[in-house]
Protein backbone atom coordinates (compact mmCIF):
# COMPACT_ATOMS: atom_id res chain seq x y z
CA UNK A 1 0.00 0.00 0.00
CA UNK A 2 2.66 2.11 1.08
CA UNK A 3 4.76 1.88 -2.21
CA UNK A 4 1.25 2.94 -4.08
CA UNK A 5 0.85 5.88 -2.49
CA UNK A 6 4.48 6.83 -3.16
CA UNK A 7 3.95 5.99 -6.87
CA UNK A 8 0.79 7.75 -7.24
CA UNK A 9 2.01 10.96 -5.83
CA UNK A 10 5.30 10.78 -8.35
CA UNK A 11 2.78 10.43 -10.63
CA UNK A 12 1.09 13.59 -9.66
CA UNK A 13 4.19 15.33 -9.62
CA UNK A 14 5.09 14.19 -12.78
CA UNK A 15 1.81 15.39 -14.69
CA UNK A 16 1.98 18.12 -17.47
CA UNK A 17 -1.04 19.44 -14.97
CA UNK A 18 1.20 20.02 -12.29
CA UNK A 19 2.87 23.18 -13.32
CA UNK A 20 -0.48 24.43 -13.30
CA UNK A 21 -1.66 23.34 -10.15
CA UNK A 22 -3.13 25.26 -7.38
CA UNK A 23 0.44 24.78 -5.69
CA UNK A 24 -0.28 26.88 -2.16
CA UNK A 25 -3.82 25.37 -1.20
CA UNK A 26 -2.63 25.51 3.08
CA UNK A 27 -1.86 29.20 2.20
CA UNK A 28 -5.31 30.58 0.07
CA UNK A 29 -6.95 31.02 3.68
CA UNK A 30 -4.69 33.91 5.03
CA UNK A 31 -6.64 36.20 2.59
CA UNK A 32 -10.05 34.87 3.89
CA UNK A 33 -10.33 38.45 5.42
CA UNK A 34 -9.91 40.28 2.60
CA UNK A 35 -11.71 38.64 0.54
CA UNK A 36 -14.47 38.42 2.69
CA UNK A 37 -14.46 42.44 3.13
CA UNK A 38 -14.33 42.70 -0.56
CA UNK A 39 -17.84 40.58 -0.66
CA UNK A 40 -19.63 43.17 2.29
CA UNK A 41 -18.13 46.24 -0.13
CA UNK A 42 -19.98 44.29 -3.09
CA UNK A 43 -22.93 43.85 -1.03
CA UNK A 44 -23.34 47.42 0.28
CA UNK A 45 -22.84 49.21 -2.79
CA UNK A 46 -22.52 46.88 -5.90
CA UNK A 47 -19.88 47.48 -8.37
CA UNK A 48 -21.27 48.55 -11.74
CA UNK A 49 -22.14 46.61 -14.52
CA UNK A 50 -18.99 46.62 -17.63
CA UNK A 51 -16.57 47.57 -15.59
CA UNK A 52 -12.79 46.26 -15.88
CA UNK A 53 -11.63 44.26 -13.44
CA UNK A 54 -7.54 45.04 -11.78
CA UNK A 55 -6.80 42.15 -9.75
CA UNK A 56 -3.48 41.16 -8.44
CA UNK A 57 -1.32 42.11 -5.46
CA UNK A 58 0.05 44.84 -3.75
CA UNK A 59 0.89 46.83 -6.78
CA UNK A 60 -2.56 46.77 -7.70
CA UNK A 61 -3.81 47.25 -4.19
CA UNK A 62 -2.27 50.70 -3.57
CA UNK A 63 -3.26 51.56 -6.61
CA UNK A 64 -5.24 54.37 -4.68
CA UNK A 65 -5.97 56.53 -8.07
CA UNK A 66 -7.00 54.04 -10.39
CA UNK A 67 -10.37 55.41 -11.23
CA UNK A 68 -9.33 58.76 -11.82
CA UNK A 69 -6.28 57.64 -13.93
CA UNK A 70 -8.88 55.87 -16.49
CA UNK A 71 -11.91 57.86 -16.26
CA UNK A 72 -13.52 57.17 -19.30
CA UNK A 73 -13.80 53.42 -17.96
CA UNK A 74 -15.49 51.66 -15.04
CA UNK A 75 -12.79 50.29 -12.87
CA UNK A 76 -12.59 47.69 -9.60
CA UNK A 77 -10.07 47.29 -7.22
CA UNK A 78 -9.47 43.63 -6.03
CA UNK A 79 -5.86 43.67 -5.37
CA UNK A 80 -4.89 41.80 -2.17
CA UNK A 81 -1.41 42.41 -0.78
CA UNK A 82 1.52 39.72 -1.09
CA UNK A 83 -1.07 37.35 -2.99
CA UNK A 84 0.23 34.99 -6.33
CA UNK A 85 -1.46 34.31 -8.95
CA UNK A 86 -2.75 31.31 -7.87
CA UNK A 87 -4.69 33.07 -5.02
CA UNK A 88 -6.20 35.12 -7.62
CA UNK A 89 -7.66 31.87 -9.05
CA UNK A 90 -8.54 30.21 -5.85
CA UNK A 91 -10.67 33.17 -5.14
CA UNK A 92 -12.26 33.79 -8.78
CA UNK A 93 -15.56 32.66 -8.02
CA UNK A 94 -15.92 35.03 -5.46
CA UNK A 95 -13.83 38.02 -6.58
CA UNK A 96 -14.12 37.94 -10.34
CA UNK A 97 -17.17 35.35 -11.72
CA UNK A 98 -19.64 37.74 -9.76
CA UNK A 99 -19.15 40.86 -11.72
CA UNK A 100 -18.61 39.31 -14.91
CA UNK A 101 -16.09 42.29 -15.89
CA UNK A 102 -16.07 43.93 -19.41
CA UNK A 103 -12.21 42.91 -19.29
CA UNK A 104 -9.46 41.82 -16.55
CA UNK A 105 -6.20 43.38 -15.76
CA UNK A 106 -3.90 41.12 -13.70
CA UNK A 107 -0.40 42.36 -11.98
CA UNK A 108 1.04 39.53 -10.19
CA UNK A 109 4.13 36.88 -10.35
CA UNK A 110 6.59 39.12 -8.31
CA UNK A 111 5.24 37.52 -4.63
CA UNK A 112 5.61 34.21 -6.93
CA UNK A 113 9.14 34.90 -8.13
CA UNK A 114 10.27 35.86 -3.93
CA UNK A 115 8.30 32.75 -3.19
CA UNK A 116 10.15 30.61 -4.94
CA UNK A 117 8.11 29.61 -7.93
CA UNK A 118 10.43 29.26 -11.32
CA UNK A 119 9.28 31.82 -14.56
CA UNK A 120 7.40 28.01 -15.98
CA UNK A 121 5.18 27.91 -12.94
CA UNK A 122 4.11 31.66 -13.37
CA UNK A 123 3.42 31.35 -16.92
CA UNK A 124 1.44 28.15 -16.03
CA UNK A 125 -0.56 30.13 -13.28
CA UNK A 126 -1.47 32.80 -15.74
CA UNK A 127 -2.62 30.40 -18.09
CA UNK A 128 -4.49 28.79 -15.53
CA UNK A 129 -6.08 31.90 -13.85
CA UNK A 130 -7.44 32.68 -17.55
CA UNK A 131 -9.32 29.49 -18.09
CA UNK A 132 -10.99 29.99 -14.83
CA UNK A 133 -11.86 33.59 -15.56
CA UNK A 134 -13.11 32.53 -19.50
CA UNK A 135 -15.05 29.20 -17.81
CA UNK A 136 -17.48 31.92 -16.98
CA UNK A 137 -17.15 34.84 -19.28
CA UNK A 138 -15.55 32.92 -22.38
CA UNK A 139 -13.72 35.28 -24.26
CA UNK A 140 -13.01 38.30 -21.58
CA UNK A 141 -10.25 40.50 -22.45
CA UNK A 142 -6.96 39.71 -20.41
CA UNK A 143 -4.23 41.32 -19.97
CA UNK A 144 -1.15 40.99 -17.75
CA UNK A 145 0.96 43.67 -16.79
CA UNK A 146 4.20 42.49 -16.84
CA UNK A 147 6.42 42.07 -13.47
CA UNK A 148 7.90 44.81 -12.53
CA UNK A 149 11.98 45.04 -12.15
CA UNK A 150 12.13 46.50 -8.32
CA UNK A 151 14.75 48.08 -6.70
CA UNK A 152 14.09 45.25 -4.02
CA UNK A 153 13.68 42.36 -6.53
CA UNK A 154 16.94 43.09 -7.85
CA UNK A 155 18.60 39.77 -7.61
CA UNK A 156 15.35 38.68 -9.15
CA UNK A 157 15.71 40.23 -12.39
CA UNK A 158 16.81 37.00 -14.64
CA UNK A 159 13.20 34.93 -13.54
CA UNK A 160 11.30 38.29 -13.71
CA UNK A 161 13.00 38.42 -17.75
CA UNK A 162 12.17 34.89 -18.47
CA UNK A 163 8.54 34.54 -16.75
CA UNK A 164 7.41 38.25 -18.71
CA UNK A 165 9.10 36.38 -21.85
CA UNK A 166 6.95 33.09 -21.11
CA UNK A 167 3.75 35.17 -20.21
CA UNK A 168 4.21 37.05 -23.68
CA UNK A 169 4.65 34.20 -26.09
CA UNK A 170 1.29 32.58 -24.16
CA UNK A 171 -0.07 35.66 -24.66
CA UNK A 172 0.50 35.56 -28.53
CA UNK A 173 -1.25 32.23 -29.21
CA UNK A 174 -4.46 33.26 -27.43
CA UNK A 175 -7.01 35.39 -28.66
CA UNK A 176 -7.80 38.31 -26.62
CA UNK A 177 -5.10 37.80 -23.55
CA UNK A 178 -2.62 40.74 -23.54
CA UNK A 179 1.02 41.23 -22.42
CA UNK A 180 1.48 44.64 -21.25
CA UNK A 181 5.35 45.59 -21.08
CA UNK A 182 6.12 48.03 -18.41
CA UNK A 183 9.05 46.13 -17.67
CA UNK A 184 11.36 47.68 -20.58
CA UNK A 185 10.29 51.33 -19.55
CA UNK A 186 11.30 51.21 -16.08
CA UNK A 187 14.93 49.68 -16.78
CA UNK A 188 17.70 52.25 -16.63
CA UNK A 189 20.18 52.52 -19.65
CA UNK A 190 22.02 50.22 -18.17
CA UNK A 191 18.85 47.58 -18.17
CA UNK A 192 18.94 47.90 -13.93
CA UNK A 193 16.12 48.57 -12.21
CA UNK A 194 16.03 52.73 -11.10
CA UNK A 195 14.96 53.60 -7.50
CA UNK A 196 13.11 56.70 -9.70
CA UNK A 197 10.02 54.70 -9.69
CA UNK A 198 9.64 53.60 -6.17
CA UNK A 199 8.60 54.62 -2.50
CA UNK A 200 11.73 54.12 -0.16
CA UNK A 201 10.99 50.45 0.18
CA UNK A 202 12.41 49.92 -3.18
CA UNK A 203 9.26 47.67 -4.28
CA UNK A 204 6.36 50.00 -4.07
CA UNK A 205 5.73 52.28 -6.66
CA UNK A 206 5.35 56.29 -6.38
CA UNK A 207 3.05 58.47 -8.10
CA UNK A 208 5.39 58.52 -10.97
CA UNK A 209 5.98 54.65 -11.54
CA UNK A 210 2.06 54.30 -11.78
CA UNK A 211 1.76 57.23 -14.20
CA UNK A 212 4.30 55.40 -16.11
CA UNK A 213 2.13 51.84 -16.03
CA UNK A 214 -1.24 54.84 -17.11
CA UNK A 215 0.48 54.81 -20.15
CA UNK A 216 1.34 51.68 -21.18
CA UNK A 217 -2.24 50.86 -20.44
CA UNK A 218 -4.43 53.53 -21.16
CA UNK A 219 -4.03 52.59 -25.30
CA UNK A 220 -5.13 48.95 -24.57
CA UNK A 221 -7.99 50.25 -22.80
CA UNK A 222 -9.02 52.64 -25.16
CA UNK A 223 -8.75 50.35 -27.84
CA UNK A 224 -11.06 48.10 -25.43
CA UNK A 225 -13.30 51.19 -25.37
CA UNK A 226 -13.95 51.02 -29.20
CA UNK A 227 -14.67 47.44 -29.06
CA UNK A 228 -18.84 46.72 -29.22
Amino acid sequence: MKNKRNLLVLLLLLSPLATARDHRPNDHAQWSKDIAAFQAADRAQPPPADSVLFIGSSSIRFWKSLATDFPAVRTINRGFGGSEIADATFFADRIVAPYHPRAIVMYAGDNDLQNGDNPTQVRDDFAAFVRKARAVDPGVPIAFIAIKPSMARKVLLPQIREANALVRRYAATQKGVSYLDVFTPMLGADGQPQPRWFIADGLHMNREGYALWVGVLKPWLDNLRDRP
